[in-house]
């Protein structure tokens, strides 16, 4: 009974060992002591590897080993690189690229059993130097303003050669796009200057306005006062010549009453000094007046 337990376990072991899976968005590529096992198990290292799809598959265990590829979309980010347009000015470009296996077993020979960074570096240069192509063509103004999709959509269709990779290039897109930074100070500088001229240039005409204002605001005050003066004077004149005739009028119906009040206004302003002593004639006009008004 042991024994049967044993040899059970022994083959539950070796068929654990001789099963595999792939998952799903992989595929497998098996090696049989350290070689790659080709389509329909040639030996001629030229043949294509047996690529193993999705799902439950066997191997021989403890000679044969798995190698599972994604194949998903991936994604590659590019750091910023310098690229020269048609007027020989620089830019600063980032981009990313979105790329598939397309061909397993021609990816897994040509990036040395698979390996993702050559993948990447590989790739990275076919893209940038695409890039390269299709800016190296353009204005700065056409890239930045209008013609940025034709430049992504000719490097992506530059990058069908990564098809020798076993890579499907799916799409390329710029990021950003930057000045280099000696490039950006001095335009900056120099929107600077512009922005200072146009900002003294309104001050002046503001200033102008100002004193145009205050001209005719002063000019307005003037006439004003003018005026005011004016009414003043003929208000002034016609309340002198309503005295005048109030005091003529007085006159006429008493004058001796009159010459008398105006000899009393005289003699109070000439004592304002504090002296109260008058000398005068006994027949001076001081007594008539006080003879008038018997």
């Amino acid at each position: 009974m042991q024994k049967f337990l044993i040899v059970l376990i022994a083959l539950a072991a070796v068929l654990a060992a001789s099963v595999f899976t792939v998952r799903e968005g992989q595929v497998g590529i098996v090696f049989q002591f350290g070689k790659v096992v080709r389509e329909s198990g040639s030996d001629d290292e030229n043949a294509m590897p047996k690529i193993y799809q999705p799902g439950l598959h066997f191997k021989l265990p403890l000679i044969e080993t798995v190698k599972t590829l994604d194949v998903r979309v991936q994604s590659m980010e590019s750091s910023a690189d310098r690229f020269v347009t048609s007027e020989k000015k620089d830019l600063i470009i980032d981009s990313y690229v979105k790329w598939q296996i397309e061909d397993p077993a021609k990816f897994f020979l040509t990036t040395n059993g698979g390996d993702y960074v050559i993948a990447s570096d590989l790739l990275k240069n076919k893209i940038s130097n695409g890039l390269r192509s299709e800016i190296g063509s353009r204005t700065i103004k056409e890239i930045v303003s209008g013609e940025r999709a034709e430049v992504m959509q000719s490097a992506l269709l530059n990058s069908a050669s990564s098809s020798e990779l076993g890579i499907r290039v799916i799409d390329v897109r710029i990021k950003q796009i930057n000045l280099p930074l000696e490039v950006s100070n001095s335009i900056f500088e120099r929107m600077r200057a512009e922005r200072n001229a146009v900002a003294k240039e309104h001050r002046a005409l503001g200033i102008k306005q100002a004193e145009f204002i205050r001209a005719e605001v002063d000019r307005e005050v003037e006439v004003m006062i003018a005026a005011a003066q004016k009414n003043a004077k003929e208000v002034k004149g016609a309340g002198d010549a309503q005295a005048v005739k109030i005091y003529a009028d007085t006159y006429k119906l008493d004058q001796n009453l009159f010459n008398f009040l105006r000899s009393m206004s005289a003699y109070k302003k000439s004592m304002t000094s504090g002296s109260n002593i008058i000398v005068v004639k006994p027949d001076g006009e001081f007594f008539e007046n006080f003879d008038s008004v018997k």
